[in-house]
């Protein structure tokens, strides 16, 4: 196995590409052999220093719009379908976005995101966030971010126009998968979000989540699909299983499991950001782990019903492992 974690390592320090095969049999690593994880962690490592440098990219996202959503994803605390007593309120008022978000700007945060349930976002409350955009871009610092499910492609030009400059959609899983989780739109609906997102200029955010019952042979392929798509951010989401949902018995994936994850998804993606996003607090005092096997961002504060590490904190740890913010 060294031997095979070198032969891609060079490869991929001279400019070539991992295989899918390879990923597969790179996630056959035993968790319990200290001496060949040391030895693939490092190889990612070394990958990431050269793509994409030291320093970590720090996002965070606010619940602006909660609850009563139409689709049946079986992860999601947010859905109609689903009791999970979830907090439920309308798309809130500028003012506690506005506090919020520079809140966010003097703990160190560098990107800065709404987020919405539903399956998408029309109308006046459409119009309402395009304000708030405006707004936000003159009374912040931060980059502006979007999150508002299944758009259009106009919509996607107002909200560049509007100030934002990534968009968020998830794939969620790789496409063969994608049908065990949702029934009320299907995987080409977000990749035709996603293409809207590309042709109207915006910088796209695109991965997935962990641990809802799909294989390994399923996550290596959510990898290489995001990869060709041609998307650099990708935020890896741990499911923190809901009471209420139809996930919430399933078994949780293991802490080395996630690590490795991650390292693979770097040598899939050398030159992008392999981000830690929701459920990463599972991986516990392994956290730090992650920033030298290929993470290099990181969502940070609280998610979207689910409470994640204190902002300080998160960067006192990226700041010990040598990185800068």
């Amino acid at each position: 196995m060294k031997n095979l974690i070198k032969k891609i390592k060079q490869r991929i320090l001279d400019g070539g590409e991992i295989t899918y095969d390879e990923a597969v049999k790179l996630m056959e690593i035993p968790e319990n052999n200290d001496e060949i994880l040391a030895s693939f962690f490092d190889a990612t490592n070394t990958i990431r220093e050269k793509y994409v440098g030291n320093k970590v990219d720090l996002c965070t996202i606010m619940n602006a719009r909660s609850g009563r959503c139409s689709e049946d994803c079986k992860y999601c605390a947010q859905s109609v379908h689903y009791k999970t007593g979830v907090a439920e309120y309308a798309l809130l008022k500028y003012d506690e976005i506005l506090e919020r978000a520079l809140e966010m700007q003097k703990d160190g945060a560098h990107r800065f995101s709404l987020v919405t349930s539903g399956r998408g976002m029309d109308g006046e409350d459409f119009e309402k966030l395009l304000e708030i955009y405006q707004k936000l871009k003159k009374d912040t610092k931060l980059k502006i971010c979007a999150s508002h499910g299944i758009i259009t492609y106009e919509q996607a030009v107002k909200l560049k126009e509007a100030g934002v400059r990534m968009y968020h959609h998830n794939v969620e899983s790789s496409s063969s998968f994608y049908e065990k989780i949702c029934t009320t739109h299907t995987y080409e609906d977000r990749i035709d979000t996603i293409k809207n997102v590309q042709k109207a200029g915006l910088d796209l955010c695109c991965g997935g989540i962990i641990g809802m019952g799909e294989t390994m042979e399923d996550r290596m392929r959510m990898a290489f699909e995001i990869k060709g798509l041609g998307i650099k951010s990708v935020p890896v989401n741990i499911l923190n299983p809901i009471q209420g949902t139809p996930l919430e018995n399933i078994d949780k994936i293991t802490p080395l499991a996630v690590l490795k994850i991650m390292a693979v998804y770097r040598f899939v993606i050398p030159d992008g950001s392999i981000r830690y996003a929701a459920g990463r607090v599972i991986l516990g005092e392994k956290q730090n782990i992650g920033f030298r096997a290929g993470v290099n961002a990181a969502l940070v504060g609280n998610y979207l019903t689910t409470v994640g590490n204190k902002m300080v904190d998160d960067i006192k740890m990226i700041k010990n492992e040598g990185f800068e913010v």
